[in-house]
């Protein structure tokens, strides 16, 4: 089993920043990769960015430059450093874990970004 919980949203002002916090626990040996999706109301859920076992990242168009993904091994949690925050940045941001090809999801924390 894998446990995950997400930390971190709120209510902040358009150029504002947030830092996301993901925290697993379980059977998490062995993890492919981690990632923050978000979803906001009436769109799919996309994802923001990933980061792999050996430290590669990858993020969506819309938040490179802007959004940064970093994890401690020790700690067993995933950031998601959010810059520059916009409106349209307004979603449930839901953390994600994948491990020997099954993804596990945490229940999300909601970040509001107010113009």
């Amino acid at each position: 089993q894998v446990h995950l919980v997400e930390s971190g949203g709120g209510l902040v002002q358009a150029g504002g920043s947030l830092r996301l916090s993901c925290a697993a626990s379980g059977s998490i040996n062995r993890i492919d990769a981690m990632a923050w999706y978000r979803q906001a109301p009436g769109n799919q859920r996309e994802l923001v960015a990933i980061i792999t076992a050996n430290g590669s990242t990858n993020y969506g168009i819309s938040v490179k430059g802007r959004f940064t993904i970093s994890r401690d091994n020790a700690k067993n949690t995933v950031y998601l450093q959010i810059n520059s925050l916009k409106p349209e940045d307004t979603a449930d941001y839901y953390c994600n874990l994948v491990r020997h090809d099954m993804d596990y999801w945490g229940k999300g924390t909601l970040v509001t970004v107010s113009s």
